[in-house]
């Protein structure tokens, strides 16, 4: 039973937990977050649509570099968690937000509106929502507490949080698989915008942590109808944020309460999109899952 095991920590949508001195549970849960808040009302099905789809990838990018999951069916994973569930490696994990882009919107947007540059990387003028970059950029941002905003932040404050060394390993290595996975992606009818990693350290061997390229760290975009100039439509949580940001809602992002409840249908559509997500991306179908 998950009680057996000793809690650790819970994240945004994550918990985790200690199986042994060597080993994590990493259960994905069915909450959401959107502004940095929890939202009251889950996501059917999305904490086992999330282990899936990180499970497909973990796989796909294990030639680039190793990943943290030891099972995915396992007489340790609990029967009340399983599908939603993965044995991992414990990590020392590194303090940066490996974040790459190969599109530019959302907080990089923002910023090369303010300054002409995102994370210190200047870009050429004259671009826009969903603008395509002639080349990945590795735009990392610092692991904020819980409820708080990570912030981006310039190359060199990875190197002074981690070594030159290390730093240029995790740009090297993020932007190696931003690349793989959107020439992945590509291939299924998707535009990889931009998505975030995380590693940890096993020794000095840098290991693939947390989840991998899911809806929630990473933008993918229909390549049938892909126009820049505009927000694109896409699978991941925006579907959420626009919901809070409407009028419908009744939510001012710019006071000081939480957001209110989804809507029944919200609620639904958004599985729906993390759903086709994932298969689209893996070719498989979710009902074939385990759970």
């Amino acid at each position: 039973m998950l009680s057996d095991y000793r809690h650790l920590s819970s994240g945004k949508v994550r918990e985790l937990y200690e199986v042994d001195d060597e080993l994590l549970l990493m259960v994905a849960s069915d909450r959401i977050s959107a502004y940095d808040h929890v939202l009251d009302t889950p996501i059917p099905d999305k904490g086992r649509i999330l282990t899936a789809m990180s499970v497909f990838w973990f796989e796909l990018l294990a030639g680039l570099v190793p990943g943290h999951v030891v099972a995915v069916e396992d007489q340790r994973i609990p029967a009340e968690v399983r599908g939603r569930a993965l044995l991992v490696r414990r990590l020392d994990m590194v303090q940066v937000e490996c974040v790459a882009r190969g599109y530019l919107t959302g907080s990089g947007l923002a910023d090369y509106r303010r300054t002409g540059a995102v994370c210190g990387i200047e870009l050429p003028a004259g671009l826009d929502e969903a603008s395509w970059l002639p080349e990945p950029i590795f735009t990392p941002a610092s692991k904020a507490p819980l409820g708080s905003h990570d912030e981006n932040v310039t190359y060199q404050a990875v190197v002074d949080e981690v070594g030159a060394e290390r730093a240029e390993q995790l740009r090297a290595l993020t932007l190696a698989l931003y690349t793989r996975a959107a020439e992945h992606a590509a291939g299924r009818g998707l535009l990889l915008a931009d998505t975030k990693v995380e590693f940890g350290l096993r020794g000095d061997t840098l290991v693939l942590g947390d989840e991998v390229l899911t809806p929630d760290s990473s933008r993918f975009w229909p390549a049938d109808g892909y126009a820049p100039g505009r927000v694109q439509p896409s699978f991941d949580k925006q579907y959420v944020r626009d919901w809070l940001t409407s009028p419908d809602s009744g939510w001012d992002r710019a006071a000081d309460g939480p957001p209110p409840p989804l809507p029944a249908e919200v609620a639904v559509a958004t599985r729906d999109r993390y759903v086709e997500a994932y298969e689209r991306i893996s070719g498989s179908s979710f009902a074939d899952w385990i759970g």
